[in-house]
């Protein structure tokens, strides 16, 4: 028997790629090690923030370690950053990958023969879209796999595919995906080129109504369209609540998004924005507010003078 616990439940992130393969293939390895399928739960992330964890044991990944989730019996799988390390809990953290590659790489050190070069593909090409690797020569094929999340929903995916990953390289339903890239991108990429709108010096709100916003945002910081280093989108999900989607070239997204008590990687990261923030609007003019560069410290007269006295001193020794 493998030397990990056996779950009561299985809690990946909802809304992509990376969750929904981390969830199919932890549930595929309890299955193998323990003879039964748990139940698996997807969460967004403002609501998972606020969901109990009563169970004894659990399965987690993709969402970020935190201090409540260090519990006897619970495994966390992830690649988030990190600001403290787990003291019962155990988790399996590199940065450098992607969590669906983290939890093919669990698969394959204990069950080998439940993953495959498809399960490995798919996994690639999640791991790609999900660091934001542009550089990278499928990054757009990865990004139509992403997208394939973004349009037609974890759970559907899921009873379609009937929990079975692999079913999902090339898939009919990517020939959608790429159709719509062909067609509604270049459309919304030159409405949105023209309604870019700076929000500091650091960060610029690029609107979207049609197109993925993913890849809209890729071409326009490919073509440097605009002197910001970030590129932001707002989203409304289920219940009302509005999230920042946040990317750049050189590694400043995470920094802005944690300023919104979010996270992510270096260059794609998100948050989602307080409650009380309801309409697009609001949001644009909450986020102009809360990510102003932080003031220059202002040192006190007579701190000023202090070092002023100390300067002329070393000067006359």
């Amino acid at each position: 028997m493998a030397d990990l616990p056996k779950p009561d439940v299985i809690l990946v992130h909802e809304s992509d790629l990376d969750g929904f393969l981390s969830g199919l293939l932890l549930q595929r390895l309890a299955r193998e090690l323990f003879g039964e399928t748990p139940r698996l739960e997807a969460w967004f992330t403002h609501a998972w923030h606020q969901r109990p964890l009563s169970e004894p044991s659990a399965w987690v990944a993709d969402l970020a370690f935190a201090p409540r989730m260090d519990r006897p019996g619970w495994l966390i799988i992830d690649h988030h950053p990190v600001a403290a390390q787990p003291r019962r809990a155990r988790l399996i953290h590199d940065p450098a990958k992607s969590s669906s590659l983290l939890c093919f790489e669990l698969c394959r050190q204990h069950r080998p023969d439940c993953v495959n070069e498809a399960t490995e593909r798919l996994v690639r090409l999640s791991h790609v879209a999900d660091l934001y690797l542009h550089e990278e020569p499928d990054f757009d094929e990865a990004l139509d796999y992403a997208g394939l999340l973004k349009t037609y929903s974890f759970w559907n995916l899921y009873e379609l595919l009937d929990g079975e990953p692999e079913k999902l390289l090339d898939h009919p339903l990517l020939e959608v995906v790429r159709t719509r890239r062909r067609v509604e991108d270049p459309l919304g990429l030159e409405w949105s080129r023209r309604r870019i709108e700076p929000l500091t010096p650091e960060v610029s709100f690029v609107p979207v109504v049609i197109g993925n916003g993913n890849q809209i945002v890729h071409r326009l910081l490919q073509e440097e369209a605009v002197t910001t280093p970030v590129l932001l989108t707002l989203y409304r999900q289920p219940g009302g609540v509005i999230t920042a989607s946040l990317r750049s070239r050189d590694g400043q997204a995470l920094e802005l998004a944690q300023r919104l008590q979010g996270g992510g990687h270096p260059n794609a990261a998100g948050a989602a924005l307080p409650r009380s923030v309801r309409t697009i609007p609001q949001a644009i003019e909450y986020l102009r507010q809360a990510l102003q560069p932080p003031a220059p410290t202002a040192i006190p007269q007579a701190g000023m003078a202090n070092l002023l006295e100390s300067f002329d001193a070393s000067l006359r020794s």
